[in-house]
């Protein structure tokens, strides 16, 4: 496997099995063909055509979106469309810093193809003139890529919280980093992709932190997502990258612009431009 593979499984969406799903003027998300045939059923909800789902324009605010739509999820679930209910709130944005449209439960987010926004960290430590990465281990009851290989920290932006406080809030319970440590992070970027996982339209982007770290400190996970934590070479982890899909599908993608903007990978390698620029792909 090469490293540019890992790119192209999170930029391998059909979009041609999903109709875009309308609030007002606002394109809300993408829902599959076969879900938007249920949806159907839901006509003081829904209006189903032939290229486009539409929220029926009587559901004319936050309240009344999130309400109608919130009853049509559960049932979606109760009657086994989505697995994993997670009692967690996602806001649906136009755009990001938009007034959220409604809310929706998290595990539905990828079924109503709406475009999620997360925080992902990489934690580094300098030895000399090398640098070393923690990665984690998924742990194996995780609902997505268990057992996987992760950051330091990373987690999903959830209704209510801004970017900083996200970051904050999952340095806190995935790794144990003090805040005088957390609010160290450099903001270094943001990778947009778009891939069908496990059925559904994974449809994000994640915005891209490094916190370099003490030699003398040591994670801890309060929260059972991470099973483990291990600092690594960053020639170590190009090779587990090279060797298969160990890491989860977009840790892959930040592991990879981490390793270039450290110079791990460097230009004169065969795929560089072609990684450097499909990190950028929309």
């Amino acid at each position: 496997m090469s490293l540019i593979d890992h790119i192209h499984r999170c930029q391998s969406a059909d979009m041609g099995k999903f109709l875009p799903w309308r609030v007002g003027a606002a394109r809300a998300g993408w829902v599959r063909r076969d879900v938007a045939e249920r949806l159907a059923g839901y006509p003081t909800v829904f209006s189903v055509g032939e290229g486009e789902v539409r929220l029926k324009p009587h559901l004319a605010n936050y309240d009344h979106r999130s309400a109608a739509v919130g009853d049509v999820t559960r049932d979606l679930y109760e009657a086994g469309i989505f697995t994993g209910w997670r009692g967690e709130w996602f806001p649906v944005l136009e755009h990001f810093g938009a007034a959220p449209l409604l809310r929706l439960e998290r595990s539905a987010v990828p079924v109503f193809g709406v475009h999620g926004y997360g925080v992902h960290m990489n934690g580094f430590v300098r030895d000399g003139d090398r640098i070393k990465l923690w990665v984690g281990k998924r742990a194996a009851n995780r609902p997505i890529e268990p057992g996987k290989l992760d950051h330091l920290v990373a987690g999903g932006i959830s209704l209510g919280l801004g970017v900083a406080e996200c970051l904050q809030k999952e340095c806190e319970e995935e790794a144990s980093i003090p805040k005088s440590l957390a609010q160290q992070a450099r903001p270094v970027g943001a990778l947009r992709y778009r891939m069908e996982h496990q059925g559904w339209l994974r449809n994000d982007t994640l915005f891209v932190y490094d916190l370099e770290t003490p030699a003398d400190f040591v994670p801890r996970n309060s929260d059972g997502e991470i099973e483990s934590f291990e600092l690594m070479d960053l020639d170590a982890v190009r090779d587990i990258l090279a060797r298969g899909q160990d890491f989860k599908f977009n840790v892959a993608l930040v592991v990879i612009d981490f390793l270039i903007r450290h110079g791990a990978i460097a230009p004169d390698e065969p795929d560089y431009s072609d990684l450097a620029l499909g990190l950028w792909r929309d």
